[in-house]
């Protein structure tokens, strides 16, 4: 008599399986990395990947003191991978140890909890972005005058704040794309996250390739605050669908943040850059002040707010009908029991002739014997 073999159950891979795995994958990776500084051949090539590159030392004749700047170069690209890696293994580190276990205690539906997974991510994000940004644009006298956006342009020399600042988010929005596969999103939010990552991307390394590193920043630090807003408001009203005013300020700061971002793209490259004396094309002194360039910056910032408002508008249109439709319902039946109910009649004449109305006949009189 034969024995029969159990067929094998085909493996599950889980979020969390998925999860170990690419983080287990590129963390070996970045050890990698990380261990060809102990060796004297590759220690030069390691170095590479970690460090900030295009080092330029000036000499302050004022106060004999050394000044430390920044340049971009093709070696920022090592750079970018690195970083890159660790944001991958920190994306998987804040899934698994914060947002999994808090997901297990809201027992949220698919949908929610994708959505999220995807707020929690973004709102760590904007929140070191937010307040790296500030402590970077409290340092220099932007705020207070609006003219070294564009004076003294190409401004092709940065400190290392702000040039690993920008190294760190193009890392960040750079892993977002191999994180679609990764989290496992659903087929219907790749779309909307791949627009808006690519978006970022392309006007981060724009501003950074293009030296308008000022600009950039003071730019991004405003944005990231109302998406921290909005991100976190939708954290606390999936924990309790009654948490909106959160929503009302964001839409407040919205539309300010938009303003102001069409204000100083119109001043930079519409009257400071334009009116600049140096102007010309010059990829070796990183100099991309001419008409064509300037038109496409603009045309491209301008575009962006206008998409931005145009699902900001979708989006308070449909928040709208939504809160019609739970009134609408609520109103028909206040209005329904405000009525009189009047008993009608439970019997009709029908030929001169009683009858009830479930179809019986009323009971028959007896007739007189003649």
């Amino acid at each position: 008599m034969g024995l029969r073999k159990k067929a094998k159950s085909p493996p599950v891979f889980s979020h969390e399986f998925v999860i170990q795995n690419h983080a287990d994958m590129v963390s070996c990776v970045a050890m990698v990395v990380l261990l060809g500084l102990m060796f004297e051949v590759t220690a030069k090539y390691a170095i590479m990947f970690i460090t900030v590159q295009y080092n330029v030392t000036y000499i302050d004749e004022s106060r004999n003191e050394p000044l430390h700047f920044y340049a971009y170069g093709l070696k920022d690209v090592a750079t970018v991978f690195f970083y890159m890696l660790i944001a991958i293994i920190l994306h998987a580190v804040i899934q698994e140890y914060i947002l999994d276990k808090i997901n297990r205690r809201l027992h949220l539906s698919k949908t929610k909890h994708s959505k999220f997974n995807e707020s929690g991510q973004l709102a760590f994000f904007y929140l070191i972005s937010f307040a790296w940004g500030t402590s970077i644009i409290s340092a220099e006298p932007y705020t207070t005058n609006p003219t070294l956006l564009w004076e003294d342009y190409p401004h092709i020399h940065m400190f290392f704040q702000v040039k690993f600042f920008y190294i760190c988010q193009i890392a960040y929005w750079l892993h977002a794309l191999p994180e679609l596969y990764f989290q496992k999103v659903r087929k219907e939010d790749i779309a909307r996250q791949l627009y808006y990552t690519c978006l970022y991307i392309a006007h981060i390394v724009g501003a950074y390739v293009l030296n308008l590193h000022r600009l950039g920043l003071i730019l991004l630090v405003p944005h990231y605050l109302v998406e921290l807003l909005f991100h976190a408001s939708r954290l606390f009203y999936f924990s309790d669908e009654n948490k909106q005013k959160g929503f009302t300020l964001w839409a407040l700061l919205f539309v300010m943040a938009r303003l102001l971002t069409l204000t100083l793209s119109v001043l930079t490259f519409g009257f400071g850059l334009a009116r600049a004396e140096n102007q010309g094309l010059s990829i070796a002194n990183g100099n991309f002040n001419v008409l064509t360039v300037r038109i496409s910056c603009l045309a491209a910032i301008c575009l962006t707010q206008a998409w931005m408002m145009w699902k900001f508008i979708n989006f308070q249109l449909k928040k709208w009908r939504e809160h019609i439709q739970n009134q609408f319902p609520k109103k028909k039946l206040a209005n329904s029991k405000s009525k009189p109910y009047k008993k009608e009649s439970s019997k009709a004449h029908i030929n001169g002739a009683v009858k009830s109305e479930d179809g019986a006949s009323p009971r028959a009189r007896k007739s007189k014997a003649l």
